[in-house]
């Protein structure tokens, strides 16, 4: 009778435990779903502002396209010029970078954004290089435009 019972103790064990490790693996797999989700999607049109070396404000829009882990798109021109496609872009999770390389007056310049995406925000730093002189890294932060319908 008590090697029954001892079976029957250690088969509820087993099930207890069989139950913990489901609960376990699923829990996981809907974390890892809901960061992917969470990840946010850089797919958009993003705007933001910043001072310029004259002290003038400037807006700049980026038109985005992710691509699983590939980030392509262009940046809007200086002072109305043309857009300038991003090279190198990359998206890990929910963090961005790439690269604008443009030529002022024979300098090639190139300005290396990476940021995080919160919903419909990219907040992030700017570093530029290349010309006269290298500027020191600034704060950028984006919005995404609504799509309109």
């Amino acid at each position: 009778m008590k090697s029954v019972r001892n079976t029957s103790l250690l088969a509820v064990l087993v099930l207890v435990a069989m139950t913990a490790f489901a609960v376990t693996a699923s829990a996981a797999d809907d974390k890892k779903d809901s960061k992917d989700s969470a990840a946010g999607n850089a797919t958009g049109t993003w705007k933001w502002s910043f001072t310029g070396q004259n002290g003038q404000s400037r807006e700049t829009t980026a038109k985005l396209k992710q691509d699983g882990d590939k980030l392509t798109g262009t940046i809007s021109g200086r002072q109305g010029g043309n857009d300038t496609e991003i090279t190198d872009g990359k998206v890990k999770g929910n963090e961005i970078s790439f690269k604008v390389k443009r030529s002022f007056n024979g300098n090639d310049i190139t300005t290396t954004y990476e940021g995080k995406i919160e919903g419909d925000t990219i907040k992030g730093k700017s570093s530029t290089s290349g010309g006269q002189q290298e500027r020191p890294a600034r704060d950028w932060e984006a919005k995404r435009e609504k799509d309109a319908k």
